[in-house]
């Protein structure tokens, strides 16, 4: 990711990197590695941990057992569909974890804009997560939108048109130049929308 980033600041000025759930991980350390090569951050439903108490068992039993069930089509709206993997390898979810320890303790390193948008009915990835994410990062153009419609894969879900406008303005504010919008930062979070 970061090679591709540096690519992609060859050929274009402003680069905004989004992601939903380990990919919102992932985005918020390309911004706290890449600082302003990126120019702001869109997250939806932001994991920030693998949790459960076999998250502290997997450094061990990751040896013994091979895989668990797998994580996927977590979605409000009826036949809709994620494609995704009916097991998760324990040393994957290993690596995960340990990825998330590493992008936790860089947050603070997080400067750029943020629009995260979450859903409150998350089977996943529970509120927490972008509750520490938001209080962990040191941006101050920072909104918080929450997508009451959708369960975690909310890109499919009932919001997946809300999610795109939202981060159609939000980037579309940044890439303009007319910077920050009044009445929106960490102190001023706005739900909602």
């Amino acid at each position: 990711m970061d090679r591709e980033l540096r690519n992609l600041c060859e050929r274009r000025e402003k680069v905004f990197v989004a992601g939903l759930s380990m990919g919102g991980a992932l985005a918020l350390r390309l911004a706290a590695r890449h600082g302003d090569a990126v120019r702001g951050v869109v997250v939806v439903n932001p994991a920030n941990k693998v949790h459960g108490l076999a998250a502290h068992a997997l450094p061990v039993i990751r040896h013994f057992v091979p895989a668990t069930k797998g994580i996927a089509s977590d979605i409000a709206k009826p036949d809709s569909r994620e494609l995704g993997y009916d097991r998760v390898p324990l040393h994957a979810a290993h690596s995960l974890r340990q990825f998330f320890q590493v992008a936790d303790r860089e947050l603070p390193q997080v400067t750029q804009p943020v629009l995260l948008l979450r859903s409150p009915q998350d089977h996943v990835v529970p509120p927490a997560d972008s509750a520490r994410i938001l209080s962990r990062i040191s941006s101050t153009d920072v909104k918080e939108v929450l997508l009451e419609q959708s369960y975690h894969v909310a890109t499919l879900d009932h919001d997946a048109d809300r999610i795109f406008e939202e981060s159609a303005a939000f980037i579309g504010r940044l890439a303009s130049g007319l910077g920050r919008e009044p009445g929106l930062g960490k102190e001023g979070t706005t739900a909602g929308g």
